[in-house]
């Protein structure tokens, strides 16, 4: 029953704590162990100069049901704490899409009739490549590259370039030409073929661990489950009545484990499990993309023309302005995702080449009054053609497996995260009785 279970989550990242909250709210005792002090994985608070940053630019979108209805259970002030608007899409003087409050499919059409920088033919096609999609229930009959499959709907070089390609490296941080189109496709299926509302952008207005994982916490201490920050967990040993969890050479038994680590760190506990052994070479086949952050400190008097801009050449893919989101003035915040040439600059010419690059498309900037540059080297798996993903249940039972990388529709994103967090929560909670042997 519910009450003889004792969960164990490891990882305190966005999976992690989806999946503690879900099993705190239905009165099931779970402990968190994170290694590091702060709460968040890939998507945390890091401190510099006084300034919280953040270790990625996540971009939410309305679509991602589970990541907002969980930010709200937890988070009393979340309707401050997110700033959501329509689907705009500016790439900075060349493309500028915005969706009228219409119903959908009539808001994307809308938008694609009043959009600038592209001709009429332009837009038509990419109205006719969205009804195709359409038409086909967003699904391919053999997985091809999102590069392929644009090819053959006739996109042109421009539309590719300021709409689908960025879309495609925005949302599965992978290169188009090797980028999984069904993955692609399922993203459009739940944003833009949904309700409107599921293809609103929602930017943070607070750092990612303050938005969810800190407030989770809390809520997990009120239900009765425990959070434990800098506890590294250096083993996990099936026993007789589940699993033997071992952190800074405490060891403590746990009738369920969710491990919810990013994939290349999984494998240092899956290994030694026989029955775990193929699920481990699954993962170790696993390859990887970077996101770099680019934190530039300018004078207070610095903004950009809106709080997100695109830019479809160079090295920066999206600015934000963090004075328009958090009130952090004259802080600008540029992401540049996937593989690319960038990867062997050192972190101060690659911060010297961002401003470089601002400067040239904004116009006359001051030199940045401090910058920092944060790379995360594996910050999602490669999402690519065909790529087979592990479940989240596991072939030892009562052990599963969390993170943006387990199977899913969506590729490695918060939604992705959290669905998995939720779906261990759901499977600890169907189990019924503790691991027998």
């Amino acid at each position: 029953m519910p009450e003889a279970m004792r969960v164990a989550v490891v990882g305190g990242g966005y999976a992690g704590m989806a999946a503690a909250v879900e099993l705190a709210a239905r009165g099931i005792t779970v402990t968190v162990f994170e290694a590091a002090r702060q709460l968040g994985g890939r998507a945390r608070r890091v401190e510099h100069r006084g300034t919280a940053l953040d270790n990625g630019l996540h971009i939410l979108i309305g679509a991602y049901h589970e990541t907002l209805r969980l930010i709200r259970l937890v988070n009393p002030a979340h309707q401050s704490a997110l700033l959501r608007s329509p689907l705009e899409w500016n790439i900075h003087g060349e493309f500028h899409f915005s969706a009228p409050r219409l119903p959908a499919p009539l808001h994307l059409l809308g938008g694609l009739l009043r959009a600038s920088g592209l001709s009429f033919a332009e837009r038509i096609a990419a109205a006719r490549f969205l009804a195709a999609q359409r038409l086909n229930g967003f699904t391919l009959e053999r997985d091809i590259s999102v590069e392929r499959l644009l090819e053959q709907h006739g996109q042109s070089e421009k539309l590719c370039r300021v709409l689908w390609r960025p879309l495609c490296v925005a949302a599965l941080n992978t290169p188009p030409a090797v980028a999984s189109a069904q993955v692609f496709l399922n993203v459009l299926r739940e944003s833009l073929n949904a309700a409107r509302a599921g293809s609103d952008l929602i930017l943070a207005r607070v750092d990612l661990s303050a938005l969810f994982p800190e407030p989770a916490a809390a809520y997990v201490r009120r239900n009765g489950g425990e959070v434990l920050t800098g506890r590294r967990v250096t083993a996990i040993d099936p026993v007789e009545n589940g699993f033997m969890v071992e952190a800074d050479g405490q060891r403590q038994t746990f009738s369920h484990v969710i491990c919810a680590l990013p994939p290349h760190q999984v494998n240092a506990f899956l290994i030694g499990i026989t029955a775990l052994s193929e699920l481990a070479a699954a993962i170790e086949r696993l390859r990887y993309q970077p996101i770099h952050s680019v934190w530039l400190q300018y004078p207070e008097s610095i903004a950009l023309p809106s709080p997100m801009l695109g830019f479809s050449r160079g090295l920066i893919h999206w600015v934000f302005d963090r004075e328009k989101l958090c009130g952090q003035r004259g802080l600008i915040g540029a992401v540049i995702s996937a593989e690319g040439a960038h990867q062997d600059l050192a972190q101060d010419e690659l911060g010297a080449r961002a401003h470089l690059e601002l400067r040239q498309r904004l116009g006359r900037l001051p030199a940045p009054l401090w910058q920092r540059v944060i790379a995360e080297k594996r910050a999602t798996f490669s999402c690519t053609v065909g790529l087979k993903r592990p479940p989240q249940a596991t072939p030892l039972r009562n052990f599963y497996l969390a993170g943006d990388y387990t199977a899913s529709d969506y590729p490695a994103t918060l939604e992705a995260a959290m669905r998995s967090g939720i779906r261990c929560a759901e499977l600890v909670a169907g189990s019924r009785h503790p691991r027998r042997v």
